[in-house]
């Protein structure tokens, strides 16, 4: 580890999570650690994988409240074997003995294949499983299979199972084989504080552009399209070797939340082709702030946004082009667009998020039934 902790039990109850500074489940993890500290409980994030700067987790402990531990341990979608897997659960459930944790909430269920000492309930952000079947045609190869062994395994190791959506609960019970679904406490986010700008003459995405599933290419194809520019937040260069090409989009490279936060208080319109998105923060943060929205046909965004959102196919980039244009052409449907989002966005703050979460780590601490997993009969 790289920071020694204190060895201090609070009298409040203590949630140790885990959790990944990649991608959205950080954000996902400061908002909900920001919450459970605030309704008094304790809270320590253990983070997985490339670590965040020391300032960044300053920053972040002064924000929530929690303490936020940089480990090294190996992240299950970057590890080079199963073992490493296995051994940052191992990791884990020390770190909860030491900690004298009443609770584990892990940002992946393959993390709790380990002799953990209290319940543990692990999220299904997202899995290799899902991704394939949404991105890829054909069966896993090896180098994914024993990730999804290890996810199958730890969603029934698990005491409690959580799903940002329907639609990915479904997924996940499918490709996983579990006799029940995830319980679904759907993603949330607290407010940016940026109050907004008139309204900016141009689109704009965020999100991994090294990820084949958030389409990058489809969204590159849109951009040679549109009048104006198409702004793209995001990494090119993937921590598992992956990388994203485009010629038409006007890359911003990585931002930070203040920076995402000032590109969408211009109101742009917001597009995500995305083929696979098992929530998908970035939408529901560009809807908090006004945008209106261009997004792929795919369960979940339907699920979310249907109603409130303009639905292309994926892949249909002069679909997208030209819903994208048509707001930019058109100001007072895509005032109204903004609006009908963002009273949409109210539905998945913060706050609900905590709430859903709190319900499932009560029922643990009070002895509800374990093993939400099982195969199916």
């Amino acid at each position: 580890m790289r920071v020694l902790l204190n060895q201090v039990r609070e009298t409040a109850p203590h949630v140790l999570m885990s959790a990944d500074a990649v991608g959205g489940v950080w954000q996902y993890s400061l908002d909900l650690a920001s919450g459970l500290v605030r309704r008094g409980l304790a809270v320590t994030v253990a983070v997985l994988g490339p670590a965040p700067s020391e300032a960044r987790i300053a920053a972040a402990e002064r924000a929530t409240g929690a303490r936020i531990v940089a480990t090294d341990l190996a992240l299950d979608w970057t590890a080079d074997t199963p073992e490493a897997v296995l051994d940052a659960a191992r990791a884990l459930a020390g770190l909860a003995r030491t900690l004298g944790a009443d609770l584990v909430h892990l940002h992946s269920p393959a993390l709790a294949l380990a002799d953990f000492p209290v319940p543990v309930a692990a999220v299904c952000h997202s899995c290799v499983a899902t991704w394939w079947d949404a991105v890829e045609t054909g069966p896993l190869p090896a180098d994914l299979a024993w990730r999804h062994d290890l996810t199958v395994r730890g969603c029934r190791a698990a005491d409690a199972l959580l799903a940002p959506t329907r639609a990915h609960a479904l997924a996940t019970a499918r490709v996983c084989d579990l006799a029940r679904l995830p319980v679904v406490v759907r993603n949330g986010r607290a407010p940016s504080g940026v109050p907004p700008r008139a309204a900016a003459p141009v689109a704009f995405t965020a999100g991994r552009l090294w990820d084949r599933a958030k389409n990058a290419a489809a969204l590159d194809r849109v951009a040679a399209r549109l009048s104006v520019p198409l702004r793209a937040a995001g990494a090119l260069d993937g921590p598992n070797g992956a990388r994203g090409e485009t010629r038409h989009l006007h890359r911003l490279g990585r931002l930070d939340d203040a920076g995402i936060a000032a590109e969408l208080a211009g109101r742009p319109v917001f597009i995500s082709l995305a083929r696979y998105e098992p929530f998908g923060l970035a939408v529901l943060e560009a809807a908090a702030s006004g945008c209106a929205l261009v997004l792929s046909d795919i369960p979940s965004f339907r699920e979310l946004w249907d109603g409130v959102a303009a639905f292309v196919g994926a892949d249909d980039d002069a679909a997208a082009a030209e819903a994208v244009q048509g707001f930019l052409d058109d100001p007072v449907r895509r005032e109204a667009a903004g609006a009908a989002a963002a009273q949409r966005a109210g539905r998945y703050g913060a706050d609900a998020m905590t709430e859903g979460v709190l319900g499932v780590l009560h029922g643990l601490l009070a002895g509800a039934p374990a093993r939400l997993g099982g195969a199916a009969a």
